[in-house]
């Protein structure tokens, strides 16, 4: 029986491990792991809370334009949502090759499809053109 996530793999660039370390780690807040020894340099993971089991994995590959695929990251309250929203948005608008492509702006509304069933999300596009949807 499934009782989770264990991890979902995203695709960057090649040689942009620092640029993921800057959005996934500085800016969402995810915690860097460790990895295997021989991959080294060529992924990176972060755990998604403190004690979730649940990871994110970044990985050399060519996404798709505008797929749209995503994970979907769950926040513990409106207010921290709003607050990563913020972070998001500002890193998107200041720039810079760690820089979301794309993010919705606060208080606008949501890229997604709108209805009564998605009261509080947004999206963004990480700086390889990952969509990430996050809700509360």
């Amino acid at each position: 029986m499934i009782t989770g996530i264990h991890h979902v793999n995203l695709l960057v660039p090649e040689g942009t491990l620092d640029d993921a370390n800057a959005f996934y780690g500085e800016t969402l807040g995810l915690r860097p792991m460790p990895v295997p020894h021989l991959q080294r340099g060529k992924i990176a993971w972060f755990n998604i809370g403190e004690a979730s089991g649940q990871q994110i994995h970044i990985a050399f590959g060519q996404n798709e334009p505008n797929a749209s695929r995503h994970p979907c990251f769950k926040l513990g309250s409106l207010q921290d949502l709003q607050a990563l929203q913020e972070r998001i948005w500002n890193h998107h608008k200041r720039g810079g090759s760690a820089a979301p492509l794309a993010a919705d702006q606060p208080g606008q509304q949501n890229s997604g499809a709108q209805g009564v069933e998605y009261p509080s999300r947004f999206f963004a596009r990480d700086y390889a053109g990952n969509r990430l949807e996050f809700t509360s």
